[in-house]
């Protein structure tokens, strides 16, 4: 059984079917047994809707958990244990969405797909 957790991007480009999301990203999602989603990846379009940052997504946020179920794909559990390793742990980046997704991904051993390379060396990243 394969599973793979979706960084905010690789998420929203999947429901888009947007060109930037990588054939191996693509491929990836679609031959997963179980894709998950962080439930920071709600907060985080949320956010950046409510500050103008993400238009495209504003039409899509009362209806993003019906998306993600008509993917097939369902949310990852925010465990506690999760928040402390994202808290803790020794990297660099500060961004708070990154920490808590790497955390994620570490916690159920399950790669990232993610374009952005500040997660190499932190989780497996697929791109």
């Amino acid at each position: 059984m394969t599973a793979v957790l979706l960084d905010t991007h690789a998420w929203a480009w999947s429901l888009a079917g947007d060109d930037r999301l990588s054939k191996p990203a693509f491929t990836a999602i679609t031959t997963a047994d179980t894709v998950l989603v962080s439930p920071i990846t709600f907060f985080e379009i949320a956010q950046k809707v409510r500050l103008g940052k993400w238009p495209e997504m504003e039409p899509h946020i009362g209806q993003l958990t019906a998306l993600l179920g008509e993917q097939g794909g369902s949310v990852a559990n925010l465990d506690p244990a999760i928040c402390l390793a994202a808290g803790m742990m020794t990297w660099t980046q500060r961004d708070p969405f990154d920490r808590l997704l790497a955390a994620t991904a570490a916690y159920y051993n399950l790669p990232l797909v993610s374009a952005d390379t500040v997660f190499d060396g932190i989780v497996t990243r697929l791109w």
